[in-house]
């Protein structure tokens, strides 16, 4: 598929991804990094903080923020959770927490050209 087909699929599931955490787990959203400039991923990368070839910089990635009860949630199965609904619709839909390397359970993304 095409990165122009994936940018604007990964548009159209990212409103119920965000729903599903709203209404099914009653939690509040908040947006984090959609899109990386290039030099910013290279930039996060020197400080250990990323990589360069992130698919954020592809703009088929999101970094969300959950918040229940009024406290912002840095980790729990609440992620899990919306990592396993966010993979079930699509097949190339990928989840930070599972990457082997570094769990990044607020990142939900596309895979692309073996990146995600």
């Amino acid at each position: 598929m095409r990165l122009g087909a994936k940018q604007e699929l990964f548009a159209s599931l990212l409103p119920g991804l965000i729903d599903h955490a709203r209404f099914t787990m009653d939690c509040e959203v908040r947006l984090g990094e959609l899109w990386r400039p290039k030099a910013t991923a290279e930039w996060y990368a020197k400080q250990g903080k990323g990589i360069k070839d992130s698919v954020h910089t592809l703009k088929i990635a999101v970094d969300l923020v959950l918040v229940k009860d009024g406290k912002v949630l840095w980790s729990g199965p609440e992620y899990e959770r919306l990592g396993v609904y966010w993979k079930s619709l699509h097949p190339m839909c990928r989840w930070g927490g599972d990457f082997r390397k570094y769990n990044d359970c607020y990142h939900f993304s596309m895979i692309h050209n073996g990146r995600c």
